[in-house]
């Protein structure tokens, strides 16, 4: 998802025009590299395709009215920005597509008239669903509203993510899963969690402790449409350990099986590869 010379090519629109690679664009003394006042979305592009981008942009506008941000490009007019940049690329390219709302100005809280905008498009190759993954359960825990602005999508989140799969890589593990203030399953650090038993699958029902992400709304969808049951309910961590499968749900990745839980090896289950198969379908429907 990061982004660094030697990963490819990339494109930012910011005031009007394209910058190629990776442009200054905030300055040290600005409100959102020092108090943390940015938020953005993420999308992609893939085999000639952009799924669901439009309920991105329109996420993107939700997170910048929850941080008091000025809406300088509505969600129409983000989306088509972004197709701008696709089009750079080739067809057969796969691209993160990240547009991002930010502070300048302000002290603790932010000056909505300093509000930035910007579009990054730029390489970035889906993971395989054949890689392997393993999670285990972090020591940290996901907030509720009332401790962060769980409503928005936003960078202020990340370093606890961070230290939660730093502490899962120093133990070996690729991923963690963390629960929420009251000991329930939230999601994983990077995404939203599943699994399935009996055939059916479940899901962590949204309670404003962790983002009710696009991909996984979709996923609902589709297993629904498809005559798999859903359970969006309370998981706890022992649901997940007993489980036939688990498999993550998310934008960056889109649909991975767990091959590893603990020290559980789980197989790829035929829910997660039936969710895969449907979101493929779906976009490029």
């Amino acid at each position: 998802m990061a982004w660094k010379e030697s990963s490819g090519t990339a494109w930012t629109w910011f005031e009007g025009a394209w910058h190629k690679g990776n442009p200054s664009i905030m300055g040290v003394m600005d409100h959102a590299p020092w108090l943390g006042s940015c938020v953005f979305d993420g999308s992609r592009a893939f085999e000639g395709v952009a799924p669901d981008l439009a309920l991105h942009c329109q996420r993107l506008i939700r997170s910048a009215r929850s941080f008091d941000l000025k809406i300088l490009k509505n969600a129409e007019e983000i989306e088509a920005i972004i197709r701008e940049g696709i089009a750079r690329f080739p067809k057969t390219a796969e691209l993160y597509l990240r547009p991002m709302y930010w502070a300048a100005a302000g002290f603790v809280d932010v000056d909505p008239e300093s509000t930035k905008f910007s579009v990054s498009v730029y390489d970035s190759p889906l993971p395989k669903p054949t890689s392997s993954l393993s999670i285990t359960l972090s020591p940290f825990r996901r907030p509720s509203n009332e401790y962060a602005p769980t409503d928005a999508k936003a960078a202020c989140h990340y370093p606890n993510s961070a230290r939660a799969i730093r502490d899962a890589k120093a133990r070996g593990f690729d991923n963690a899963v963390m629960l929420d203030p009251l000991g329930h399953v939230a999601e994983l650090t990077t995404a939203n969690i599943w699994c399935a038993k009996n055939g059916e699958a479940y899901t962590p029902v949204p309670n404003g402790c962790f983002l009710n992400g696009i991909t996984r709304q979709r996923i609902v969808s589709l297993l629904r449409g498809a005559g798999i049951k859903v359970h969006e309910c309370s998981l706890d961590w022992k649901d997940l350990l007993d489980a036939d499968e688990v498999f993550s749900t998310g934008n960056y990745s889109k649909v991975m099986p767990v091959t590893t839980i603990e020290q559980r090896t789980l197989q790829p289950g035929p829910i997660a590869a039936k969710a895969r198969e449907l979101y493929w379908a779906y976009a490029h429907g």
